[in-house]
């Protein structure tokens, strides 16, 4: 079910499950601000996802109320994580879906980070 970014927070999602402990993850970054750990149901042969530690539904949520710290912290992390991830090189893609039309399906922020082969078009068409 798409997610309407302009809906209150919803504590029962499966990231703020992850981030409470309630679910596993194969965590492959943490610092005060974010938590990073690989898709369970991955779409290229790296795909880490990203998320926020703070109740954020999507990226227009956070990037009008995040605190300048966890915005710096969010996109540093991501960066940290390609590099660490080795797919600078190469190449990656970060993706984040907004909303319904954006193909939002979990109420929380977070960023795909995309990698590995070549991911071809942005859009299929």
């Amino acid at each position: 079910m798409a997610v309407d970014p302009t809906q209150p927070y919803d504590d029962t999602n499966i990231f703020a499950r992850i981030l409470g402990g309630e679910l596993p993850c194969t965590k492959v970054y943490e610092d005060e601000h974010v938590l990073a750990f690989n898709d369970i149901n991955p779409q290229a042969p790296v795909h880490i996802l990203v998320i926020p530690k703070g109740r954020y539904v999507s990226w227009d949520d956070f990037s009008s109320r995040g605190s300048p710290e966890e915005i710096a912290a969010f996109v540093q992390a991501a960066g940290k994580i390609a590099r660490d991830a080795g797919l600078v090189e190469a190449g990656y893609r970060l993706l984040s879906n907004v909303g319904r039309n954006g193909g939002q399906i979990v109420p929380h922020l977070h960023v795909h980070i995309l990698g590995g082969e070549p991911l071809g078009p942005m859009l299929a068409h």
